[in-house]
């Protein structure tokens, strides 16, 4: 396993950094760091074109030596897109509440472990650590995080792209949702650009890529 920065003790033998220190100073050099963040599901019981997704997406961020930011979990989706972006040579930054590395779900073989006092730290950190966010196919915390990104894009808080990969239409009723608060006047028919929907992983990559310049 690599690095463990918690404000809590875990065990001996361990290096404990208090969580702040996981936050950057400054703005992301793209240029340089290439670093994305992944929302998805901890279930294992996700339909297997969601895990297909999840581990093509991971081999993908690996591929190209990119770095991915996510939840800390071994599984689920995240256990599945954390294993195949160490397998393709990516580096995997896990960042996890104290209260469910205790359940001993965390994903020990991450180059860093970054374990908060609660879920909100966690947020944070996932946000200050990325230049771009991805969301495949996850359950509420997944939706949780969704929301406080494109919150944070649509008051221009942060302008870090938002991808929803949209795998067998799992987003739809989410999107059509979204819609819906436009069309009742209750938000800002801006908001429909605060994210980009695309179906499946190659689409999403080629976004990174090509619009972004990742």
């Amino acid at each position: 396993m690599g690095r463990v920065e918690s404000p809590l003790q875990m065990g001996a033998g361990l290096e404990f950094i208090d969580w702040r220190q996981a936050l950057p100073e400054q703005k992301l050099n793209k240029a340089v760091m290439k670093t994305i963040c992944v929302f998805c599901a901890s279930s294992d019981q996700a339909a297997p074109a969601f895990k297909q997704a999840a581990r093509d997406m991971g081999a993908e961020i690996g591929r190209r030596e990119w770095t991915m930011v996510y939840g800390g979990a071994s599984i689920g989706l995240m256990g599945e897109a954390a294993r195949a972006v160490h397998s393709s040579g990516g580096k995997v930054v896990g960042v996890i509440p104290q209260f469910l590395m205790e359940k001993e779900i965390g994903f020990l073989d991450a180059d860093e472990m970054i374990v908060t006092p609660d879920m909100r730290k966690r947020k944070t950190i996932m946000e200050e650590r990325s230049d771009a966010f991805i969301a495949l196919p996850g359950g509420i915390g997944t939706l949780e995080e969704i929301m406080e990104i494109l919150t944070l894009i649509h008051l221009q808080v942060t302008s870090k792209p938002m991808v929803l990969v949209n795998i067998d239409g799992y987003y739809d009723a989410l999107i059509r949702l979204f819609q819906n608060t436009v069309d009742h006047n209750l938000t800002a028919p801006k908001f429909m650009k605060s994210f980009t929907e695309v179906r499946d992983v190659d689409s999403a990559i080629h976004l990174l890529t090509q619009r972004w310049g990742l």
